[in-house]
């Protein structure tokens, strides 16, 4: 029965749409911000501006985590959604470069709650043996934010100056705002807010059960740090006029492949279906690092956007899956933990490597192929493991 019931339910919509609204608000002024920085001669520091950000979403992780599982999915994810609102007015106003990166610091609060209570409101809603298609298809909406979101910031930019842009990715996130809080909330054994919520333990912070999944993860987006802090240069060496055209073409495949990515991993098993993902990311990277022309750059783009469509939903799943169903808050803040402290490093590294010398952009894409090699060396050995687990 539950397999043929529809899972498109008006609750659903409102959580893709709420999603999508949010990821447009903070991508949209991602691909203006290393050129805004180095206008304001803090050039040396690009490698911050995703670093800093991820910095905060995973130091909030552990939190957002235990305020899900006891305070409430719904305030969570609106919290991500104000703090996004809030910045997009503040960065025309704090202009230094300590500013902008203090106000980098402070925006990466807003991805470290709304997906962690989003992907558990998810599993609530959604029946375990559809969370890959479920998650697949509001991965699918965070993508089409991810998407507009740069051409859109990148289009306001050049029409209307930096600071529009700026407000524009407050209006999104007012909205996303709006739809999250006339959403029904889903945690049944809700509390009131209290200190002790804040108070975090070791177990608090990573959920032992779902570190695989938190491996991997780490390991796989380490080089969208390092795709986010370069390909706005990369794109200026091409002479593209607008800098969100990579992002598109990669999201715009990514959203292509998620409509039929997170049903396999219900149907082929999450691990196969992450191999596959990790291969696909791995030669993604080699092409960008030979897309020395606009055609090759959207090849690349494109096949990275088909190995992460393909990757997300399953490794998204696989995590729930690992986790305890009275801990779904939990088991997310850890996959996204490892997802922030890989994105985080990898622009860090990634800039301090460049030092603005656009030959070595291919050099940083080559070495985080590797990651990728590593990342399918250890779903084998896990999955050997496993098997002689059962076995015994």
């Amino acid at each position: 029965m539950t397999e043929n019931k529809s899972i498109y339910t008006l609750q659903f919509a409102l959580l893709c749409l709420s999603s999508l609204l949010f990821s447009a608000s903070f991508n949209m002024i991602i691909p203006e911000l290393p050129n805004y920085l180095s206008q304001m001669g803090g050039a040396e520091h690009k490698g911050l501006i995703i670093a800093l950000f991820t910095l905060t979403a995973g130091i909030s992780r552990p939190f957002s985590g235990k305020l899900t599982d006891r305070w409430g999915r719904v305030p969570v994810m609106a919290i991500g959604s104000i703090v996004c609102f809030l910045c997009g007015f503040l960065y025309p106003i704090l202009t230094t470069v300590s500013g902008f990166l203090l106000l980098r610091l402070i925006h990466g609060f807003s991805t470290g709650f709304k997906p962690t209570a989003t992907s558990a409101y998810v599993a609530d809603i959604i029946p375990r043996e559809r969370w890959g298609e479920a998650l697949g298809m509001h991965g699918l909406c965070f993508a089409i934010g991810g998407a507009v979101g740069p051409a859109i910031g990148s289009a306001i930019f050049q029409y209307y100056g930096i600071n529009v842009m700026f407000y524009s990715s407050s209006l999104f996130a007012l909205l996303s705002i709006v739809i999250v809080m006339n959403m029904k909330e889903t945690l049944v054994k809700k509390e009131k807010l209290n200190l002790s919520m804040f108070k975090i333990s070791r177990t608090d912070i990573i959920d032992i059960g779902v570190l695989p999944a938190g491996i991997v993860t780490f390991l796989s987006y380490s080089a969208f740090g390092a795709i986010l802090t370069l390909i706005p240069d990369w794109s200026d060496h091409l002479h593209l006029s607008n800098k969100g055209i990579f992002f598109a073409a990669y999201t715009i495949a990514s959203i292509l492949i998620r409509f039929v990515s997170g049903k396999a991993s219900d149907k082929y098993g999450r691990t196969r279906v992450i191999m596959v993902g990790l291969f696909i990311v791995g030669i993604s990277l080699f092409l960008i690092g030979q897309g020395d022309s606009f055609n090759k750059l959207m090849l690349g783009a494109s096949i990275y956007g088909i190995g992460t469509g393909i990757l997300s939903p399953a490794i998204n799943a696989w995590t729930i899956d690992l986790g305890k169903p009275n801990q779904r808050g939990r088991a997310v803040a850890t996959m996204y933990i490892s997802m922030e402290a890989g994105i985080g490093l990898g622009a860090l590294f990634a800039g301090l490597y460049y030092q603005d010398i656009i030959t070595r952009i291919p050099q940083v894409m080559y070495f985080n192929a590797l990651f990728l090699g590593v990342a399918i060396l250890y779903m084998f050995f896990w999955q050997g493991f496993r098997y002689r687990q059962k076995a015994d």
